[in-house]
């Protein structure tokens, strides 16, 4: 069996509800439907059938509702589509094998209803959410209450990058240009997403808590030895701020922190990358991942092979481990 633990999908009602509640989003809607794998089932179907035995676990594509939307047109909008997700799920049981539920943290309070509505009622696997929120650190405590739902219901945080082309490379430009934001951009965004969480604490508040990182946790299984060693003197490089009792304040070594994580393994069938990433997490935290319809699926499968994985380091990787994190049958 395989569980596809992180797949991307437009639900019809969603993309008519963001045409009808917000003309402004039009270049949004274009842009997702020039994906035809997001919405059309059949084309999803087809391409998903080239492998035995294969089910999806979808979430919502990017852009995040918070940079696209008001607070409350986002918390409309992740009604919308986890209600058509979860139905779905229902419908081709055989296809997916749960859905995770979008919130828009715009409104912690609206998120916080809709996370136990969701899991509840709709039975949503866990919670998508990005590695900044209209440009907020998730460290920000305005976010803790986000946290400290998800461990109350002991369900996995999915943590997706996002970043545009706003975000220029260069202080004299005004925007990104050939889509670094994207290649370089987004495994930055991740990396400095989980090391704002590791140093703000965040497992030693909840050491329980899932959080599964997109594309094999970024740049922390390459750079290990800056993220560990390198960071062993954290502030010596810092003159102006005082972080001196971040180090003594966590629990543990910090560079366990970071192993704590879950990544997948959706990084464009690339084999260097993924034994890298089974190397910093190992086997029990990597979960199996295309990023389809917008990455390969059998690729990425010959990829992972290709790495001479153990039969039960493979088995765990390719369900095992997500199926125990959901409790799925």
């Amino acid at each position: 069996m395989i569980i596809d633990a992180y797949t991307h999908l437009a639900p019809r009602s969603f993309l008519s509800a963001m045409h009808n509640m917000s003309p402004d989003l039009r270049n949004i809607i274009d842009r997702l439907l020039g994906v035809k794998e997001l919405y059309d089932l059949d084309l999803r179907f087809r391409a998903m059938d080239v492998v035995d035995d294969y089910r999806q676990i979808i979430s919502l594509p990017n852009p995040s509702l918070e940079e696209c939307t008001s607070a409350e047109l986002g918390a409309e909008l992740a009604r919308i589509a986890n209600v058509e997700m979860a139905e779905l799920c229902k419908k081709h049981p055989e296809r997916f094998a749960g859905f995770v539920a979008a919130v828009s943290l715009n409104d912690i309070d609206a998120a916080l209803i809709e996370i136990d509505r969701a899991i509840r009622e709709l039975g949503a696997v866990g919670v998508q959410t990005y590695t900044n929120i209209n440009g907020h650190p998730l460290d920000d405590p305005k976010f803790a209450p986000f946290f400290a739902r998800m461990a109350h219901h002991d369900r996995p945080v999915w943590l997706h990058p996002t970043r545009t082309a706003a975000m220029s490379d260069y202080k004299a430009e005004a925007k990104s240009r050939f889509e670094m934001w994207w290649c370089f951009g987004w495994p930055y965004d991740t990396s400095v997403a989980m090391a704002r969480l590791v140093f703000a604490g965040l497992f030693d508040r909840h050491p329980n808590l899932q959080i599964i990182t997109h594309h094999l946790g970024g740049m922390i299984p390459y750079f290990d030895g800056r993220v560990g060693p390198g960071l062993d003197v954290l502030g010596s490089r810092t003159k102006d701020e005082d972080y001196s009792n971040i180090l003594p304040s966590l629990k543990r070594p910090h560079i366990d922190y970071f192993r704590m994580f879950y990544a997948d393994t959706a990084m464009f069938g690339s084999g260097k990358a993924l034994q890298l990433g089974l190397d910093f997490f190992g086997g029990e935290h990597v979960i199996f991942s295309t990023d389809a319809p917008l990455g390969p699926i059998k690729k990425t499968i010959d990829a992972l092979y290709e790495q001479g994985v153990d039969k039960n380091t493979m088995a765990a990787i390719m369900s095992g481990n997500v199926r125990r994190m959901l409790r799925l049958p």
